[in-house]
């Protein structure tokens, strides 16, 4: 089966997107790096590291220390599809991250996004 192209998008070229949805609606970049690494494990430090080395999304995700184990309570659509019946493992956690950062930007508190 063929890898779909998301899969082979540096992570880095994304991150400003993250980051501009969040600041549009007055959020901020600070926030968005507790949920990344909320969902990856990732320190700040090690965040900065996947940032500046270019590695793709599939890498990224290769490298966490450890999904949270609350991953599973993150549930909706995101981009036209239920985020917790998608069968790609890797396509399930980009789109996790996609469901957080959408939280974010839409007003949800961070501790209703980090599900405590």
């Amino acid at each position: 089966m063929e890898k779909h192209r998301i899969f082979t998008v540096a992570f880095s070229s994304v991150y400003p997107f993250y980051i501009n949805k969040a600041e549009k609606k007055g959020r901020t970049k600070a926030e968005v790096d507790m949920l990344i690494c909320w969902l990856t494990g990732y320190n700040q430090q090690e965040l900065q590291r996947q940032i500046d080395s270019g590695n793709d999304f599939e890498t990224f995700f290769a490298q966490v220390p450890e999904i949270n184990p609350n991953v599973s309570k993150i549930t909706g659509v995101i981009c036209g599809c239920r985020v917790e019946t998608i069968e790609n493992e890797l396509m399930r956690k980009i789109r996790y991250l996609d469901k957080l950062i959408d939280e974010l930007a839409k007003g949800k508190t961070v501790e209703k996004i980090l599900r405590k």
